[in-house]
């Protein structure tokens, strides 16, 4: 399944742009594959498993290529068999479009 966000590209957010809040969150975060967490209407998050260190590897690398090609960088934590990505737009220190679309993205390397 493809997510509609997931065809859209990243945009650097202009000055003054407000972080997402509320409904708008909730509305944004119903569009992705289970597993997302809104923590504090500030960052999104989600825990992958793999069954060895190798296949996280390959899928932290894989997030990395994706990342840079939206020039939109998660903070990627991993380790034997895990990946935790956090995901935020740092310019207004909280949620936009951009991360939503960034984790569609990473959703799709699954």
């Amino acid at each position: 399944m493809s997510s509609d966000l997931a065809k859209k590209e990243c945009k650097p957010c202009a000055g003054g742009t407000p972080p997402l809040k509320g409904d708008a969150l909730k509305q944004m975060q119903s569009r992705l594959k289970s597993g997302w967490q809104v923590l504090d209407e500030q960052r999104l998050e989600k825990q992958f498993k793999f069954p060895d260190f190798a296949h996280a590897l390959k899928f932290v690398n894989r997030v990395g290529e994706v990342a840079d090609g939206q020039n939109h960088h998660p903070d990627i934590y991993f380790t034997w068999g895990k990946a935790r990505i956090q995901i935020w737009t740092h310019s207004i220190q909280g949620l936009s479009e951009n991360d939503f679309i960034l984790a569609a993205k990473i959703d799709e390397l699954e």
